[in-house]
């Protein structure tokens, strides 16, 4: 049962660019239709975790938005970060589902439960994963991701009795 998921930021979350405006303020652009799933995914009693490796006021922003407790910036050793989560929550890493996009995921993806990645993720992360999506990042990966796992953990009418 998967009771963690965790999500990288660039290239899962949000399509990977990032834009600056001219007063150099950094500009991200997320799916509302994912974090739509995420804040539904954490109704159903279960956790959510950022892992990323870069560092931005609009992730703390897009985290506490959608009720994201566990949100780690500027991470290196996200498998590290994982395993420790993993011990906080009192939770295996089996019971894990990663969205990684690029090598820095790597390891993580390997080490979790079930692993996801975007269709437009690195070949390297691709060859290694559980699950390829049919979404590119920032464009419904996340939320794929998330009604996979509701099916498989049988959790569909739970999840859509609340809105059907």
């Amino acid at each position: 049962m998967i009771e963690l998921i965790v999500l990288d930021v660039d290239g899962c979350m949000t399509d990977g660019k990032i834009v600056y405006s001219a007063a150099g303020d950094e500009i991200k652009s997320f799916n509302v239709k994912d974090g739509f799933a995420i804040v539904n995914w954490i109704a159903l009693g279960r956790h959510a975790a950022i892992i990323t490796g870069r560092s931005s006021k609009i992730v703390q922003r897009r985290a506490e938005e959608l009720g994201i407790e566990h949100y780690y910036q500027g991470v290196k050793d996200k498998l590290a970060k994982l395993e420790e989560l993993c011990d906080e929550l009192g939770i295996d890493i089996s019971q894990t589902a990663v969205i990684g996009d690029d090598l820095n995921d790597y390891r993580m993806l390997k080490a979790c439960g079930h692993s996801f990645v975007p269709a437009d993720a690195v070949h390297r992360v691709v060859e290694i994963a559980d699950t390829v999506l049919s979404r590119k990042g920032g464009d419904g990966a996340v939320r794929e991701m998330i009604e996979l796992l509701v099916l498989r953990e049988g959790l569909e009418e739970e999840y859509l009795s609340k809105w059907l």
